[in-house]
Protein backbone atom coordinates (compact mmCIF):
# COMPACT_ATOMS: atom_id res chain seq x y z
CA UNK A 1 0.00 0.00 0.00
CA UNK A 2 2.72 2.34 1.01
CA UNK A 3 5.92 2.89 -0.77
CA UNK A 4 8.98 3.98 0.90
CA UNK A 5 10.80 7.22 -0.16
CA UNK A 6 13.37 5.84 -1.88
CA UNK A 7 15.40 8.13 -4.11
CA UNK A 8 12.94 10.79 -4.61
CA UNK A 9 14.05 12.21 -1.39
CA UNK A 10 16.25 14.11 -2.99
CA UNK A 11 13.77 15.54 -5.50
CA UNK A 12 13.68 19.56 -6.23
CA UNK A 13 11.71 21.00 -3.51
CA UNK A 14 10.21 24.02 -5.25
CA UNK A 15 8.35 23.90 -7.96
CA UNK A 16 9.80 24.70 -11.85
CA UNK A 17 8.93 27.96 -12.89
CA UNK A 18 6.96 26.33 -15.83
CA UNK A 19 4.75 24.95 -12.95
CA UNK A 20 4.53 27.54 -11.11
CA UNK A 21 1.66 26.75 -8.52
CA UNK A 22 -0.63 29.59 -6.44
CA UNK A 23 -3.34 29.28 -4.70
CA UNK A 24 -4.74 28.01 -0.91
CA UNK A 25 -3.44 24.30 -0.22
CA UNK A 26 -5.23 22.92 2.70
CA UNK A 27 -2.82 19.51 4.92
CA UNK A 28 -4.99 17.12 7.55
CA UNK A 29 -1.87 15.98 9.58
CA UNK A 30 -1.54 13.72 12.35
CA UNK A 31 -0.54 15.94 15.64
CA UNK A 32 2.43 15.17 16.00
CA UNK A 33 3.83 16.28 12.90
CA UNK A 34 2.13 20.08 14.50
CA UNK A 35 5.67 21.49 14.84
CA UNK A 36 7.45 20.24 11.88
CA UNK A 37 4.86 20.73 9.69
CA UNK A 38 4.65 24.42 10.31
CA UNK A 39 7.90 24.89 9.93
CA UNK A 40 8.00 22.77 6.83
CA UNK A 41 4.82 24.86 5.30
CA UNK A 42 6.90 28.47 6.21
CA UNK A 43 9.85 26.84 3.78
CA UNK A 44 7.28 25.43 1.43
CA UNK A 45 5.78 28.39 0.71
CA UNK A 46 8.91 30.80 0.64
CA UNK A 47 10.03 28.31 -1.80
CA UNK A 48 6.58 28.70 -4.13
CA UNK A 49 5.45 32.64 -3.85
CA UNK A 50 1.60 32.61 -4.13
CA UNK A 51 0.79 29.87 -1.99
CA UNK A 52 -0.70 29.83 1.26
CA UNK A 53 -0.73 26.47 3.29
CA UNK A 54 -3.35 25.79 6.07
CA UNK A 55 -2.48 22.94 8.55
CA UNK A 56 -5.54 21.21 10.35
CA UNK A 57 -4.10 18.98 12.97
CA UNK A 58 -5.77 16.07 14.88
CA UNK A 59 -5.59 12.19 15.46
CA UNK A 60 -4.88 10.42 12.19
CA UNK A 61 -8.53 8.38 12.90
CA UNK A 62 -10.40 11.55 12.77
CA UNK A 63 -8.68 13.17 10.07
CA UNK A 64 -9.66 10.16 8.00
CA UNK A 65 -12.99 9.77 8.96
CA UNK A 66 -13.30 13.72 7.93
CA UNK A 67 -11.57 12.49 4.31
CA UNK A 68 -13.67 10.06 3.95
CA UNK A 69 -17.21 11.99 4.74
CA UNK A 70 -15.90 14.69 1.95
CA UNK A 71 -14.40 17.19 3.62
CA UNK A 72 -12.38 19.96 1.07
CA UNK A 73 -8.47 19.11 1.61
CA UNK A 74 -5.48 18.41 -0.85
CA UNK A 75 -3.09 16.67 1.10
CA UNK A 76 -3.20 13.88 3.70
CA UNK A 77 -0.21 12.92 6.06
CA UNK A 78 -1.26 10.00 8.63
CA UNK A 79 0.67 8.80 11.58
CA UNK A 80 -0.12 5.02 10.82
CA UNK A 81 -1.20 3.03 7.24
CA UNK A 82 -3.57 1.61 9.02
CA UNK A 83 -5.42 5.55 9.37
CA UNK A 84 -4.16 6.01 5.80
CA UNK A 85 -5.79 2.72 4.81
CA UNK A 86 -9.65 4.09 5.44
CA UNK A 87 -9.02 6.92 3.46
CA UNK A 88 -7.08 4.72 0.26
CA UNK A 89 -9.89 2.18 0.73
CA UNK A 90 -12.41 4.40 0.23
CA UNK A 91 -11.12 6.09 -3.10
CA UNK A 92 -10.10 9.22 -1.79
CA UNK A 93 -6.47 9.26 -3.06
CA UNK A 94 -5.46 10.16 -5.78
CA UNK A 95 -2.01 8.08 -6.24
CA UNK A 96 -0.21 5.61 -3.60
CA UNK A 97 0.70 6.93 -0.32
CA UNK A 98 4.45 7.00 0.60
CA UNK A 99 6.07 6.84 4.00
CA UNK A 100 8.25 9.85 4.96
CA UNK A 101 9.40 9.33 8.39
CA UNK A 102 8.60 6.64 11.21
CA UNK A 103 8.12 7.96 15.00
CA UNK A 104 8.64 5.80 18.51
CA UNK A 105 7.43 5.81 21.64
CA UNK A 106 8.42 6.93 24.98
CA UNK A 107 7.24 7.68 28.38
CA UNK A 108 6.33 11.49 29.35
CA UNK A 109 6.87 12.01 32.72
CA UNK A 110 6.92 15.29 34.42
CA UNK A 111 10.71 17.15 34.74
CA UNK A 112 12.56 15.56 37.77
CA UNK A 113 10.49 12.22 37.29
CA UNK A 114 8.89 12.36 40.81
CA UNK A 115 7.33 8.80 40.21
CA UNK A 116 11.17 7.72 39.52
CA UNK A 117 9.70 6.25 36.18
CA UNK A 118 12.04 3.52 34.58
CA UNK A 119 10.12 1.36 32.47
CA UNK A 120 6.56 0.41 31.58
CA UNK A 121 6.14 -1.89 34.42
CA UNK A 122 6.41 1.61 36.74
CA UNK A 123 3.41 2.26 35.44
CA UNK A 124 1.39 -0.24 37.26
CA UNK A 125 2.42 0.86 41.06
CA UNK A 126 -0.03 2.01 43.08
CA UNK A 127 -1.11 6.08 42.82
CA UNK A 128 0.48 6.34 39.44
CA UNK A 129 -1.95 7.78 36.89
CA UNK A 130 -1.62 7.24 33.10
CA UNK A 131 -2.90 9.21 30.18
CA UNK A 132 -3.29 7.23 27.22
CA UNK A 133 -4.27 7.56 23.32
CA UNK A 134 -7.39 5.91 22.66
CA UNK A 135 -6.61 2.49 20.39
CA UNK A 136 -8.67 3.59 17.35
CA UNK A 137 -5.66 6.78 17.57
CA UNK A 138 -2.03 5.58 15.75
CA UNK A 139 -0.46 6.44 18.84
CA UNK A 140 -3.13 4.35 20.74
CA UNK A 141 -2.48 1.22 18.89
CA UNK A 142 1.27 1.75 19.22
CA UNK A 143 1.06 1.71 23.18
CA UNK A 144 -1.70 -1.29 23.30
CA UNK A 145 1.10 -2.84 21.03
CA UNK A 146 4.20 -2.09 23.35
CA UNK A 147 2.07 -3.05 26.44
CA UNK A 148 1.17 -6.54 25.31
CA UNK A 149 4.90 -6.83 23.96
CA UNK A 150 6.08 -5.89 27.85
CA UNK A 151 2.82 -8.18 29.56
CA UNK A 152 2.04 -4.94 31.04
CA UNK A 153 -1.34 -4.60 31.99
CA UNK A 154 -2.74 -1.11 32.95
CA UNK A 155 -5.76 0.97 33.28
CA UNK A 156 -5.75 4.78 32.35
CA UNK A 157 -7.47 7.28 33.64
CA UNK A 158 -7.92 8.78 30.73
CA UNK A 159 -7.95 8.12 26.95
CA UNK A 160 -7.31 11.04 24.69
CA UNK A 161 -7.70 11.09 20.82
CA UNK A 162 -4.65 12.60 19.84
CA UNK A 163 -1.15 12.67 21.14
CA UNK A 164 -0.86 16.35 22.02
CA UNK A 165 -3.87 15.70 23.90
CA UNK A 166 -2.57 12.99 26.27
CA UNK A 167 1.00 14.64 26.69
CA UNK A 168 -0.90 17.82 27.65
CA UNK A 169 -2.07 15.68 30.85
CA UNK A 170 1.24 15.38 32.17
CA UNK A 171 2.26 19.30 31.34
CA UNK A 172 -0.88 19.87 33.24
CA UNK A 173 -0.29 17.85 36.33
CA UNK A 174 -3.36 16.04 35.81
CA UNK A 175 -1.63 12.69 35.42
CA UNK A 176 2.23 11.42 36.11
CA UNK A 177 2.63 9.49 33.17
CA UNK A 178 1.67 9.02 29.11
CA UNK A 179 2.84 6.96 26.35
CA UNK A 180 3.20 9.20 23.65
CA UNK A 181 6.06 9.89 20.64
CA UNK A 182 9.22 10.34 21.09
CA UNK A 183 9.10 14.37 18.72
CA UNK A 184 6.48 15.41 21.35
CA UNK A 185 8.45 14.63 24.68
CA UNK A 186 11.19 16.31 22.89
CA UNK A 187 8.74 19.55 21.52
CA UNK A 188 7.42 19.79 25.48
CA UNK A 189 10.97 19.39 26.48
CA UNK A 190 10.91 22.27 29.16
CA UNK A 191 7.91 20.92 30.56
CA UNK A 192 8.49 16.95 30.16
CA UNK A 193 10.80 14.07 30.03
CA UNK A 194 10.84 11.10 27.84
CA UNK A 195 11.98 7.77 29.37
CA UNK A 196 12.97 5.57 26.62
CA UNK A 197 11.33 1.64 26.94
CA UNK A 198 12.99 -1.60 24.82
CA UNK A 199 9.49 -2.34 23.98
CA UNK A 200 8.98 0.47 21.71
CA UNK A 201 11.42 -0.75 19.77
CA UNK A 202 8.58 -3.42 18.16
CA UNK A 203 5.43 -0.38 18.13
CA UNK A 204 7.20 1.99 15.85
CA UNK A 205 4.62 3.89 13.41
CA UNK A 206 5.26 4.82 9.60
CA UNK A 207 4.06 8.08 8.73
CA UNK A 208 2.55 7.67 4.98
CA UNK A 209 1.53 11.03 2.73
CA UNK A 210 -0.61 11.09 -0.35
CA UNK A 211 -2.43 13.89 -2.19
CA UNK A 212 -6.25 13.77 -2.24
CA UNK A 213 -8.35 12.59 -5.34
CA UNK A 214 -10.31 15.77 -4.27
CA UNK A 215 -8.15 17.99 -3.79
CA UNK A 216 -9.20 21.95 -4.61
CA UNK A 217 -5.52 22.40 -5.55
CA UNK A 218 -3.96 19.49 -6.93
CA UNK A 219 -1.03 20.55 -8.43
CA UNK A 220 -0.51 22.39 -5.15
CA UNK A 221 -1.19 19.05 -2.88
CA UNK A 222 1.06 16.81 -5.57
CA UNK A 223 4.06 19.34 -5.21
CA UNK A 224 3.71 19.56 -1.24
CA UNK A 225 3.80 15.99 -1.08
CA UNK A 226 7.05 15.78 -3.57
CA UNK A 227 8.70 18.69 -0.77
CA UNK A 228 8.01 16.73 2.55
CA UNK A 229 10.34 13.90 1.08
CA UNK A 230 13.00 16.64 0.05
CA UNK A 231 16.21 16.38 2.05
CA UNK A 232 15.43 20.06 3.69
CA UNK A 233 11.92 18.95 5.23
CA UNK A 234 13.45 15.41 5.99
CA UNK A 235 15.97 17.64 8.34
CA UNK A 236 12.94 19.78 9.96
CA UNK A 237 11.69 15.65 10.82
CA UNK A 238 14.80 14.25 11.83
CA UNK A 239 15.89 17.40 13.91
CA UNK A 240 12.51 17.15 15.58
CA UNK A 241 13.08 13.20 16.28
CA UNK A 242 11.26 11.76 13.52
CA UNK A 243 13.42 8.72 12.05
CA UNK A 244 14.10 8.04 8.16
CA UNK A 245 11.67 5.50 6.79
Amino acid sequence: MVAACGDNATETPAASASDKITGNLTVLAAASLTESFNQIGKDFEAANPGVKVTFSYGGSSGLAQQITSGAPADVFAAASPATMKTVTDAGDAAGDPAVFVKNQLVIAVPKGNPKGVKGLADLTKSGVKVALCAEQVPCGAAAKKALAAANVKLTPVTLEQDVKSALSKVKLGEVDASLVYRTDAKAAASDVEGIEFPESAGAINDYPIVALKNAPNAAAAAAFVTYVRSEPAIKVLTDAGFQKP
